[in-house]
């Protein structure tokens, strides 16, 4: 018998009501219709999908790309006495049976699991057996070829439909074009579904960027103005590191979050950031997506992302409580060089394509023809210097004849050799007056890489061989004998891949079928970056107005808290006054810069600016040759 959502709503989660589209969605699903559900971050997403299974007989297959995502939903399912599994990485083939058969006759409401588990034998048949009231597919926009975090193993989804034809389907993303829209249906080969769209607009966010050469000390300023919960995002691990020690030299209470630390680590700073013992977490992007922390009041982005998808949906999780919040951007014009440098620069065409498909052919010696259901091991940067190939635009040429079906990568490809000295460097001069045959390798491995003496830091020992004039083994000789004597913490790590052709050789015939296919997507890539860069440039536009076109929302009222509607606002000639008196008063003692004057006076920085640029253009302060204010000839 079916329960009532709103009881079950109240029973669990203590909300008397719905909000936006979570009843149209809940309503639409226990009619055993198909849902497309675009919500925005901190929507109640989970709860279209949560409160109808709920409502069910039978248990609900839960497909989301994060094992973070999984483990907070399993766990807040938990502490809700809601019986829920997840089947996340590093279990047994024996546990995952055994977890299996928990679902079938465990009276389990949710199962969770990452879309590569779909591509497990045992998974499916097992799933088959199962009395299924609902298939949920989380982060939906992964499935698409055209969405900014597309994942090959999401396709797998679509076996879920066959092998449970009657279950109807939910899809729940927080950022999708009418593009990725229209793919992720088609993907899913959903039948008369509901498309829901909730507003993206999320009017108490303050957006804005912030264009400072240096950026280290803007991001100190924001987060000393800022006594709640703050994220800053950055792109590299190092860099989370650099940064929150950075921050914590300079009184702000901040941690560090990536995907490198251990399970421990992550649960520890994790746990300490919720607690509020720690008020700023610096991170790569994928923190935060499915951690329920509402009152986040700030969120940085310390580097331009690839798209405009990734920034707002990770801007989004600032202000999810509904009390005012803000995402910051922080840039300059090195930055814009970088990313265009960083994503544009590196995207293989369809002649670089074949090219490296038939260098590969070549290396393994395939005949035309052959080669199809053929394995081969290959060490990618041997690969690489043998051909003289680009290793970035390599890879990359790599995943697209991966997602392609031309080959299958093994996960080992990904995985790096790092290294940290664990000694100081008058100590490790000290231990190369006694071993000068490693001074070479060594000499070598600092120039090429900084910080080796403060992070855990990837390293490629080919190119080192080559810089040093040694063969590979003989680097790794001296890397495994460097820490045998503690001198270096040293992980070795397979840089091999494992390739298992799926096409037999056909040169270029191979490539051509699916050649309009990247060039597509690298015209998405083009206009992606485009995009954010338009962002960044844009003065003129109401910045939540700019964000809500790009997917698709027209408004015809501007957000009048961004940095470009505030910059609208005539400044109160009163205010203008009494800053400009104060800053006259601060400068007859002594010349300041900028920056000596904003942090001396209690306003608001554009205010401080403003008035400096008047009190400037009337002569009552001039610059000096320190680049310091002064009081001028009228002052």
């Amino acid at each position: 018998m079916q329960k009532d959502p709103t009881i079950i709503l109240e029973q669990y989660w203590g909300f008397k009501s719905f909000k936006g589209s979570q009843k149209k969605i809940i309503d639409t699903i226990l009619a055993e219709r198909d849902v497309l559900a675009l919500m925005p971050t901190g929507g109640g997403k989970s709860l279209c999908f949560q409160i109808p299974a709920m409502a069910k007989e039978g248990i609900c297959i839960v497909v989301s790309p994060l094992i973070a995502l999984i483990q907070n939903q399993v766990a807040t399912l938990k502490e809700k006495r809601i019986k829920a599994i997840a089947l996340t990485g590093g279990i047994s083939f024996e546990e995952v049976n055994n977890l299996l058969d928990n679902c079938l006759f465990g009276n389990y409401k949710f199962l969770y699991l990452s879309p590569e588990r779909l591509q497990q034998e045992i998974v499916r048949d097992r799933i088959q057996q199962m009395n299924v009231n609902l298939l949920a597919i989380d982060e939906a926009h992964c499935i698409s070829q055209w969405g900014h975090d597309f994942r090959p193993a999401y396709l797998e989804c679509s076996i879920l439909r066959e092998i449970i034809p009657t279950a109807p389907i939910i899809a729940l993303t927080a950022t999708a074009t009418k593009a990725v829209a229209n793919d992720i249906v088609a993907h899913l080969n959903f039948i008369n579904p509901l498309v829901v769209k909730d507003s993206f607009s999320r009017d108490n966010i303050a957006f804005s960027v912030l264009w400072k050469e240096d950026k280290r000390y803007a991001l100190k300023q924001l987060c000393l103005t800022n006594d709640k919960s703050a994220i800053v995002y950055v792109r590299t691990r190092r860099l989370t590191q650099d940064l929150a020690n950075y921050l914590n030299m300079n009184n702000c209470s901040a941690s560090y979050f990536h995907g490198g630390l251990s399970k421990k680590e992550k649960k520890e700073r994790l746990d300490s950031w919720l607690d509020d013992q720690v008020k700023i977490m610096v991170a790569t992007n994928a923190f935060g997506m499915g951690i329920d922390k509402p009152d986040v009041a700030l969120v940085v982005h310390y580097q331009i992302l690839d798209c405009i998808e990734n920034y707002f949906q990770e801007a989004g999780r600032a202000g999810r409580n509904g009390e005012p919040a803000r995402a910051v951007l922080l840039t300059n014009k090195m930055d814009e060089d970088q990313v265009k440098n960083q994503f544009l620069s590196v995207l293989p065409d369809i002649p670089f394509i074949k090219l490296v498909y038939n260098k590969l052919n070549n290396y393994f010696q395939i005949p035309y023809g052959e080669g199809f259901d053929e394995k081969f091991q290959l060490n990618f940067n041997a690969f690489c210097e043998t051909y003289k190939l680009n290793p970035l635009i390599t890879f990359n040429a790599f995943r697209v004849m991966d997602q392609n079906s031309v080959f299958a990568l093994t996960e080992a490809f990904y995985k790096k050799t790092t290294l940290r000295f664990l000694t100081n460097k008058e100590q490790l001069l000290s231990y190369l007056g006694k071993n000068r045959n490693l001074v070479d390798t060594v000499q070598t491995i600092i120039r090429t890489y900084g910080g080796v003496f403060e992070f855990d830091t990837k390293i490629n020992t080919v190119l080192i061989a080559k810089k040093t004039g040694v063969t590979e083994e003989s680097v790794l000789k001296t890397l495994r004998q460097l820490k045998v004597e503690d001198i270096i913490a040293y992980q070795e790590r397979n840089s091999d891949l494992e390739l298992t052709f799926l096409v037999p050789r056909e040169d270029d015939i191979t490539i051509n079928i699916f050649a309009h296919k990247v060039k597509a997507l690298n015209a998405t890539k083009v206009r992606n970056i485009e995009s954010i860069l338009a962002y960044i440039n844009n003065t003129k536009v109401c910045r939540s107005k700019q964000l809500l076109h790009y997917f698709g929302e027209k408004v015809a009222t501007n957000c009048g808290i961004c940095d470009i509607c505030k910059a609208k606002i005539p400044l109160d000639a009163d205010i203008k006054a009494f800053v400009s008196d104060k800053i006259v008063r601060l400068l007859k003692a002594e010349s300041k810069s900028s920056r000596e004057l904003i942090k001396a006076l209690d306003f608001e920085e554009n205010t401080i600016l403003i008035s400096i640029k008047e009190l400037l253009e009337t002569g009552k302060i001039s610059i000096n040759t320190r680049n310091e204010y002064e009081l001028g000839q009228k002052g």
